[in-house]
């Protein structure tokens, strides 16, 4: 392990046992502020301090058993315990280091979803609907609360533009890696010759304001209007201005919701979608000055990017990103996305590794 490496895992162990002691003391008790900042900490340290002192543990080990190899009764089993210690020691340094890898800020946040038709006609707008049913499978699956903040219904049952908030344990985690283009090649039900059709959708997903603390707004920077929502709703539809749309003068951006009755509650959903976007146009932004967006959020920053190709009549799904196919396409669109998941997120790591190793 690098020098520079060991003396960093020392100075976590030293913050810890600081933090631990803290955390004991009768001033802490009566300062809640003080005591969840530090219990904050510790969770987020203790991870890295329990596995240190793991790979502490198995270097002792090692170095024992090691000394055994002089021994000629103990000699065969030294050997084979060196060698088991050693391979232990390789697996738990690697976990340390992935440990230590630069955490996103945004992980632990809830998110808005966004899913556009794009190019396909109606059977775009049929895939948007699948992948939004994916995706609410998904949050099924992980006990994620889902609302629809907004959904511009197509004719024959899927969106136009459907935006969803989930909230949950480390929702944006686990969805980060979905921004893009999706395209998907079958055969749609309105084919009469069952030719293969091929369209797409995009999707994004930002990560929620807190409580829009994190972007603050002028009056004069927002216009709102509101209107009769329109869709199902019987006469509340035609005689309530419920729905509001909020644009954001700086920068062109628009956000409405009309799913609710009361347009106070519209409001607030809108000002969160709204709070969301400019967030993410702001953080765009910053990652293109930097020059240092990863590959694997949203490429180049187009989110008409293709990252994903779902083919039915083969039954695969395949992720462009990292050559990553799967034939499992029913459990896949039934919301089963933790192997896309799980191997994304480890190819961020490897390149995230690779560049502290440079």
């Amino acid at each position: 392990m690098k020098a520079s490496l060991l003396t960093k895992l020392q100075q976590i162990q030293d913050r810890f046992a600081v933090i631990e002691a803290q955390l004991s003391s009768p001033e802490i008790a009566n300062d809640m502020n003080s005591f969840r900042s530090l219990s904050k900490e510790r969770a987020e340290v203790a991870p890295v301090v329990e596995a240190f002192m793991a790979l502490q543990a198995s270097e002792k080990d090692l170095h024992e058993a090691e000394s055994w190899l002089t021994d000629p009764e103990l000699k065969d089993f030294a050997y084979d315990e060196v060698a088991r210690l050693r391979k232990s020691i390789e697996g738990q340094e690697d976990t340390l280091q992935k440990l230590l890898l630069p955490k996103d800020p945004n992980d632990d946040r809830d998110v808005i979803l966004e899913i556009r038709a794009g190019t396909g006609g109606d059977e775009s707008a049929l895939f948007a609907g699948d992948l939004l049913r994916m995706y609410l499978r998904y949050a099924e699956r992980n006990r994620w609360g889902s609302e629809v903040l907004s959904a511009n219904a197509s004719d024959l049952g899927g969106y136009k533009e459907v935006v969803v908030r989930l909230t949950g344990d480390r929702v944006y985690s686990r969805l980060k890696f979905e921004s893009g283009g999706h395209r998907v090649q079958r055969v749609p039900e309105t084919e009469a010759q069952g030719r293969i059709h091929t369209s797409a959708c995009t999707v994004a997903v930002l990560p929620e304001a807190d409580e829009l603390a994190e972007v603050v707004f002028t009056p004069d920077e927002l216009r709102i209007d509101v209107f009769r929502a329109s869709g199902a709703g019987g006469q509340h539809v035609n005689k309530t201005e419920s729905a509001v749309r909020i644009t954001h003068l700086p920068t062109g951006i628009v956000a409405e919701c009309q799913d609710d009755r009361s347009q106070h509650k519209n409001k607030e959903k809108a000002m969160k979608v709204l709070a969301a976007r400019v967030r993410d146009r702001q953080a765009a932004a910053l990652q293109q000055q930097e020059a240092s967006a990863r590959k694997l959020m949203i490429g180049s920053g187009d989110r008409s990017e293709r990252i994903r190709t779902y083919n039915f009549p083969q039954g695969r799904i395949t992720d462009h990103r990292i050559n990553l196919t799967l034939y499992k396409i029913d459990q896949i669109m039934d919301g089963d996305l933790a192997e896309l998941n799980q191997a994304l997120i480890a190819e961020h790591q490897a390149e995230q590794l690779s560049a502290l190793a440079d």
